[in-house]
């Protein structure tokens, strides 16, 4: 092969794969997005919900301070319960939870109704207060969890922040909003994205027939 030829095939190979991770979801019909669900087997990551802008963690290694973090407004708790109603509406059978340490992300989970939640270091926002060490850490575990099967037919949800979603998942959603979920199918320890949903999305998913 000759070098231009190969400098060709090279470049093929790449825009294939960039092609091969920016494809879109496999699911984009709210149906078919709640019969995935309702069958199980697959990993929810979720975002947490709609939080005070002028709010900030000012005592970030004092996870019990909630007073001193950012939290839901009122527009993240009646989103929160709603996804939750939205879910047991849609007959969706929620296995395990895990959320961050932070209250944000926990209350999600509260408030949503879910049962089974554990708080877990590595689906906590670290930043600065943590080393790039630790962080790389927390995003290695996070993409093992997505690649962890659920218990049968049901599905886990992982509810953490942005900032961990972005050194798992890429710059691809560097935009997750929140509230976002991103749906998957783990599988060959890996995963593939299914679709992403807002949560104001949910209602109407949950009342696809």
């Amino acid at each position: 092969m000759t070098s231009r030829s190969f400098t060709t095939t090279l470049a093929i190979v790449c825009l294939f794969n960039v092609l091969a991770v920016a494809a879109p979801a496999a699911y984009a019909d709210d149906r078919e997005i709640a019969q995935a669900l309702r069958a199980g087997d697959l990993v929810v990551v979720v975002r947490h919900g709609a939080t005070f802008a002028d709010q900030a963690d000012t005592d970030p290694l004092n996870f019990d301070n909630i007073a001193a973090q950012r939290n839901l407004n009122d527009k993240g708790k009646a989103l929160a319960k709603a996804f939750g109603d939205a879910l047991r509406q849609a007959q969706i059978p929620v296995g395990k939870v895990y959320t961050s340490k932070y209250n944000r992300a926990y209350e999600t989970a509260v408030i949503a109704g879910f049962k089974d939640i554990e708080k877990t270091t590595d689906l906590t926002e670290g930043g600065l207060i943590v080393s790039p060490n630790e962080n790389n850490r927390r995003a290695e575990a996070f993409r093992k969890m997505l690649a962890t099967a659920p218990k049968p037919h049901t599905d886990t949800i992982l509810i953490t922040h942005q900032p961990n979603i972005v050194a798992a998942l890429g710059k691809d959603w560097f935009d997750v909003k929140e509230g976002e979920a991103s749906i998957f199918r783990p599988a060959d320890g890996s995963y593939k994205l299914l679709a992403r949903v807002q949560m104001d999305e949910w209602p109407r998913i949950a009342a696809a027939k």
